[in-house]
């Protein structure tokens, strides 16, 4: 049986946990096993970069605390080593630095499983995330497929207007 201060100390990491998986906005399961220091180092540049929060957790711990958070549905994948990358803010950027990664480092890196507020996603479906581009990659094509036809529109009121056609 563990001590009281143990047991505190485990109850205080899965409150603070399950804070942490509240505010984000989506989060990914990896098993890390395989890959070297170098290529771990580089991986956490890649998230830090992307704003995606990444550590490695107790399956007991961020079993209680995913739990806690209404994704039970996400802990069947709890075994062996795992690590857990969280972003607050964009919600396929886990998915997308971890999917690449996997990619590049097959049998050595392998998605568990993720998540998107409360839906939950099995490898498969993180990695299908992984394909889709940045909000400001949407963003910004949305934006060019919308100034094609206005600057058509633009030009061609431009044309009547320099012909005198316009009383």
């Amino acid at each position: 049986m563990p001590s009281e201060k143990v047991l505190l100390a485990k109850q205080q990491r899965v409150s603070e946990l399950t804070e942490l998986l509240k505010e984000s906005a989506a989060g990914v399961l990896v098993d890390y096993k395989g890959i070297t220091v170098e290529e771990d180092t580089k991986l956490r540049r890649d998230l830090r970069e992307a704003g995606v929060e990444y550590f490695v957790e107790k399956n007991s711990l961020l079993r209680f605390a995913l739990t806690n958070c209404g994704l039970e549905g996400i802990t069947d994948v709890l075994s062996g080593a795992t690590a857990i990358a969280l972003s607050k803010e964009d919600q396929t950027a886990p998915a997308r630095v971890l999917g690449k990664f996997a990619e590049s480092k097959k049998d050595k890196f392998n998605l568990k499983a993720g998540f998107i507020g409360t839906e939950v996603y099995d490898e498969k479906g993180v990695m299908a995330l992984s394909k889709i581009p940045s909000r400001e990659i949407l963003l910004a094509q949305l934006v060019g497929s919308l100034q094609g036809p206005i600057q058509k529109l633009a030009a061609t009121i431009q044309a009547i207007v320099d012909k005198g056609e316009v009383a």
